[in-house]
């Protein structure tokens, strides 16, 4: 039997260990900075070529550029409202922040990166463009299948990240992906793995798993 590590003998949990904390939190913040930069540059370009022209059709009809300036959410759902949207971004940025505190997954980093960027690039729209502070209208310039987003609502590269953010954060749920870097998995499965290996079903903290308060097991990283 080997006998404890002492106090301050070099070893940590990669809960607390701070090199579990800066990759994820290094790849989000790289690629909110990322997806800002090139919605920030569509936009530019956009508002240069496309400001008083006819849309431009690409790849047979299947997208188009179509210069929208949108005061609201798609389909201008909320347009008399647009001073929500700020807060709304600001608690989303806020909720984001706070929850990095305890980030150790890089898939989770990369959905939340995503999120930030979208969100940021939206919400600097909101308040620097015109009509004014706060109430700025969002630089959209893509439209799919129809020219005047007749089919789907003309978005920007920010909406594209967000949503993609917010798809890959859905998946990551549903399949059990904790921000901090462990896996739910259900007590059939655990069960399963134990048979397959040849271990009894022993305490709820043995075999690297712990217990969920939702009936579910845990799995260290």
């Amino acid at each position: 039997m080997s006998a404890a590590p002492p106090a301050g003998s070099g070893t940590a949990e990669s809960g607390t260990d701070p090199r579990a904390r800066r990759k994820p939190v290094t790849i989000l913040l790289s690629l909110a900075v990322f997806a800002l930069a090139v919605d920030l540059l569509t936009k530019h370009l956009a508002l240069a070529e496309l400001s008083d022209r006819e849309p431009v059709r690409l790849l047979g009809g299947a997208v188009y550029l179509s210069l929208t300036r949108n005061s609201g959410a798609a389909w201008s759902l909320g347009s008399d409202y647009t001073f929500v949207f700020p807060v709304i971004a600001f608690g989303v940025l806020g909720w984001i922040a706070w929850m990095a505190r305890t980030l150790r997954s890089v898939p989770w980093a990369i959905s939340l990166g995503l999120v930030v960027g979208g969100v940021t690039g939206n919400l600097l729209d909101r308040i620097f463009r015109a009509p004014g502070w706060f109430v700025g209208h969002v630089v959209d310039m893509i439209s799919v299948f129809d020219p005047y987003g007749r089919v789907f609502p003309i978005f920007n590269v920010a909406d594209s990240a967000l949503v993609c953010g917010v798809v890959l954060a859905v998946v990551l749920e549903f399949t059990g992906r904790q921000r901090d870097g462990s896996r739910l998995v259900s007590d059939k499965k655990l069960v399963a793995d134990e048979k397959e290996t040849g271990a009894d079903a022993g305490p709820a903290t043995d075999g690297g798993a712990e217990e969920n308060v939702d009936g579910g097991r845990r799995e260290r990283a």
